[in-house]
């Protein structure tokens, strides 16, 4: 692992610990306690709003990680000034990740995804020595997801995704399972914001929920997620003649 914690230190406290992202419980908790990480795997998982992606993209900035979304080592045409958490958010490393952050961004492994941004970094990418050799214009949108998690994914570093479950089908989720799975045994620690009960459902992942009582660690089966999609999948009219009507 590189990362084992994050939280927001006496020194590093922002102006105001009463604006945004600070309101939002999960992230909020880290002025006064850190968060853990116990596995090479961990899912942040919950609704819109809960904090997933604002923790991600933030231990990304901590990390050196282009905000945007990008390879470690590579810097992109991102000029923004670092999100509000990002500016005073303290990375407990680990003696492996604190060697890469000393030994210089070059000597960094590992990669952000967002699925937000994914495609526009791929644009700006295109054709340079490092990369994939597809045209991901002859692709479909999750077919281009997997080209970029395949040749971006290709050894032990830290790995930060948001949200990639977005361009992808059932099938292509269980292949990034695989993917994942490989990872973590090379060596590799991934922080993964997600939304999916496939990709959650990893062996041997650490699962923290997020909702309006900040973070806490559960089990997949314990997961709200999970239990409204059994819900919804064995009767999907339970749900929806709230939404259409009688």
């Amino acid at each position: 692992m590189f990362v084992q914690g994050i939280d927001v230190p006496d020194w590093a406290r922002p102006p105001d610990p009463e604006a945004w992202p600070y309101t939002v419980p999960a992230v909020g908790d880290l002025l006064t306690a850190p968060l853990e990480f116990h596995a090479p795997v961990t899912f942040l998982v919950g609704e819109n709003g809960s904090g997933k992606s604002t923790l991600v993209e933030a231990i990304a900035e901590a990390y050196g990680l282009d905000a945007r979304g990008g390879r470690a080592g590579r810097k992109y045409a991102n000029n923004r000034p670092k999100t509000p958490l990002g500016e005073h958010l303290r990375l407990d490393l680990t003696v492996r990740g604190a060697r890469q952050l000393s030994a210089g961004r070059r000597a960094r492994t590992g990669f952000f995804l967002r699925a937000e941004t994914a495609f526009g970094l791929a644009e700006a990418v295109s054709g340079m020595n490092g990369y994939w050799e597809e045209d991901l214009a002859e692709h479909s949108h999750g077919e281009g997801f997997l080209i970029i998690l395949q040749a971006m994914f290709d050894r032990p570093g830290l790995y930060l995704m948001d949200e990639p479950e977005a361009a992808l089908s059932f099938l292509s989720c269980l292949r990034l399972v695989g993917l994942m799975h490989d990872l973590a045994e090379s060596g590799s620690q991934i922080i993964c914001a997600t939304h999916s009960p496939i990709l959650s459902a990893l062996p041997g992942a650490d699962i923290i929920e997020l909702g309006d009582e900040g973070a806490r660690r559960t089990q997949w089966e314990k997961l709200e997620t999970v239990d409204h999609w059994r819900r919804y999948l064995a009767d999907p009219g339970r749900y929806l003649r709230h939404i259409t009507g009688p």
